[in-house]
């Protein structure tokens, strides 16, 4: 097994304009609104999307037949985490969750006649969607099998009832893609079909917006109702019966990429640290000269680097069509638990600096820490590894 870590020249050019539009135009924008887009000022998603799309950066992750730029997970690794530098680079390039999901999703397994109804303008930011699985206890949530919310059939098509919560972006969203169970019933491991339903349809209603510790997150997450929501046989995404299935379609890319945007909000706090102690002194040096200091900064190094080599690894699978599972769910882990010990040693270096609103630190802590939790907390994650890992024990073991 060969795994290269050499980045394509095109790769190269696209991170380098990333960075570079980033810099000069995404950052002043998340400054002048103090990164809280949860309320989704529209004009301002269209005006860095078109401004993206003018510095050849727009859309990494789709392919060139929908409009994007066709960047393998590899690809997409280099340029996400430019992206993410500032909490408001993926929106601007188009590949924030949850669309950047949905997209790949609707890529793989959509019709045709679907991929042109939703993905289209999707993929052209024309729209934007969200992904509804995640229900209120005892509903579904780190275990997807526990799905309440049900789809029965009726004439010509679906009626599908439940309730949803943390529905992220689904506020101002022109569809969902919804899972509902269609067979068996909660704590089955199959028995689930996805739905592809419109904003306006009158059996889709968000009851509330959710007020949550990030900010950063265009249309914020929503609790959503579907109460007698009927659609036709042709809003069935898929198979019907296989929605689990393709749910590792999205979840395992899914993972990796959340990887690479939040990495740009590490390596921008890194560098927020780094500035700072090389210009602050105390105890008549500059803190950069602090040994306990310096172990803070080099410990945030390692964790930066290290991350990149696990969710190098999980793409680079994933590139070779494999399940990647494994090394999906480490990189996850990692990387989710090293951006925040980033991050917090950044507020640490700097002090009162850290904590106030005079720097981007406490903004960034905020956004980080639910990282932990969605697309699987550590706990299931870990448990799942832990399976994985004495599972290939027991075979290792049985081939003797």
């Amino acid at each position: 097994m060969s795994i290269s870590f050499e980045i394509d020249e095109k790769v190269t050019g696209i991170a380098r304009r990333t960075t570079e539009f980033v810099r000069d135009v995404v950052l002043p924008a998340e400054e002048s609104c103090g990164g809280n887009v949860h309320d989704g000022p529209e004009p301002l998603r269209r005006r860095l999307q078109e401004a993206a799309r003018s510095a050849g950066v727009f859309a990494p992750h789709v392919s060139t037949e929908w409009g994007g730029l066709g960047l393998d997970l590899r690809g997409q690794a280099v340029v996400f985490e430019a992206a993410g530098y500032s909490l408001l680079g993926p929106l601007a390039l188009n590949c924030a969750a949850p669309d950047e999901g949905n997209m790949h999703l609707l890529e793989v397994v959509a019709t045709e006649e679907q991929k042109e109804r939703y993905l289209r303008p999707l993929a052209a930011g024309e729209v934007r969607s969200c992904f509804a699985m995640t229900e209120p206890a005892p509903g579904a949530g780190s275990d997807p099998r526990a799905l309440t919310t049900t789809a029965s059939r009726v004439d010509g098509g679906w009626r599908i009832d439940g309730r949803k919560w943390f529905i992220s972006g689904a506020d101002g969203a022109a569809f969902a893609i919804c899972m509902a169970r269609t067979s068996g019933g909660p704590g089955d491991a199959g028995g689930a079909t996805m739905f592809l339903v419109d904003a306006d349809n009158p059996g889709m209603k968000i009851v509330r917006n959710i007020d949550t510790l990030d900010q950063g997150l265009f249309g914020g997450h929503s609790e959503v109702v579907f109460e007698g929501c009927e659609v036709g046989d042709d809003a069935v995404l898929g198979a019907v019966d296989e929605g689990f299935t393709y749910a590792q379609v999205r979840l395992g890319p899914a993972r990796m990429t959340h990887c690479m945007r939040w990495l740009g909000v590490a390596r921008r706090a890194q560098d927020i640290a780094l500035e700072r102690a090389a210009a602050r002194s105390a105890f008549g040096k500059p803190l950069a000269e602090l040994g306990m200091v310096q172990q803070l900064l080099a410990d945030s190094e390692i964790d930066i680097e290290t991350s990149r080599a696990v969710r190098w690894r999980a793409c680079w699978e994933l590139d070779q069509g494999r399940s990647a599972a494994q090394h999906t769910s480490i990189a996850k882990t990692y990387v989710s638990e090293a951006v925040n010990r980033v991050v917090d040693r950044a507020v640490q270096v700097c002090g009162a600096l850290g904590i106030s609103k005079d720097a981007p630190l406490s903004r960034l802590y905020r956004e980080v820490r639910p990282f932990r939790i969605y697309d699987g907390p550590s706990e299931t994650h870990r448990w799942a590894i832990a399976k994985r890992a004495v599972r290939a024990a027991r075979d290792r073991r049985a081939s003797l």
